[in-house]
């Protein structure tokens, strides 16, 4: 699919952030309106848009989960959602909020939030695939409880890096080196895509705990779903034409530093027994 002739532009050069991170060649961001932005698409009723279009809830039983989608695709952006996740015993659940193309060969950067048995934490999953290809897998527990409140999480996607957030703190970086052979997702248009479905078979503690179906109905709110972004196949004046990087200031590194620091639990760049012959090149590349 092809991208209106209002597309982003990105110059050469690019200068250094001057605060986490800053958006390029974006839209103004808007108040999110889960009527106006998304669409349910399955679930069967167990999904419900709230308080005007202002919040979302998805609602997993043992009969079925939910979820919703963008109305639009878009072509690299900013993708803001706040989420309050499934409170206590959540083990087997996912909670997710990712971007994803269509079709085989498809790109897709993930945000999944694995549930676990009570007093246990979360497990933040986050992957990145292109052209079908993933195996980029880095995992976190978070620094709060993501149950007790709602928190924002973020996917910054640009042609030269993906970055994650939480609560506008950056949780990782993944580069584009394509120019080393590693794919990178650069052509194919994505939605944003949330659900909350069962996956014991393998969510907590490697399948070893199961989804308690007493504790159903399983229930995660979404809300300020906000897209500052280059929409695909839409006319007028969609996306601006400022242009800077999307890259991280000394602050912004030194936070991240401390992320995974602290809270990385996985790192498939340093899972030697899963690649024996050698993790992918862009590890070595890696300044984080």
């Amino acid at each position: 699919m092809g991208v209106s002739s209002n597309s982003c532009r990105f110059p050469p050069k690019f200068a250094l952030l001057s605060a986490f991170v800053v958006l390029a060649c974006f839209t103004a961001p808007s108040a999110g309106n889960f009527y106006r932005d998304a669409e349910i698409t399955w679930g069967d009723g167990r999904a419900k848009i709230l308080e005007g279009g202002r919040g979302l809830s998805l609602s997993l039983d043992q009969y079925s989960g939910s979820g919703f989608q963008s109305k639009n695709e878009y072509l690299y952006g900013r993708f803001d959602l706040q989420l309050k996740l499934v409170p206590g015993n959540s083990a087997g659940t996912v909670t997710t909020f990712f971007l994803a193309s269509q079709g085989e060969g498809h790109d897709e950067i993930d945000f999944e939030f694995l549930g676990n048995v009570s007093g246990e934490p979360y497990t933040v999953h986050t992957n990145v695939y292109a052209g079908g290809k993933g195996d980029k897998e880095q995992q976190f527990h978070l620094w709060f409880d993501p149950t007790a409140a709602f928190h924002t999480y973020s996917i910054v996607w640009h042609p030269q890096r993906i970055i994650f957030l939480v609560d506008n703190s950056p949780i990782r970086v993944y580069n584009n080196h394509k120019s080393m052979g590693i794919p990178f997702p650069t052509s194919q248009p994505m939605r944003v895509l949330c659900s909350l479905w069962n996956a014991d078979d393998w969510a907590t503690q490697g399948g070893r705990v199961k989804t308690d179906w007493t504790k159903a109905p399983f229930v995660a709110y979404y809300r300020n779903f906000k897209i500052d972004g280059c929409p695909v196949g839409t006319s007028g004046g969609s996306c601006g034409f400022q242009s800077q990087t999307q890259e991280l200031d000394a602050k912004g590194r030194n936070r991240m530093r401390w992320v995974q620091q602290k809270h990385m639990i996985y790192n498939y760049c340093a899972d030697v027994r899963r690649f024996p012959q050698g993790t992918s090149v862009e590890c070595k590349r890696s300044r984080f």
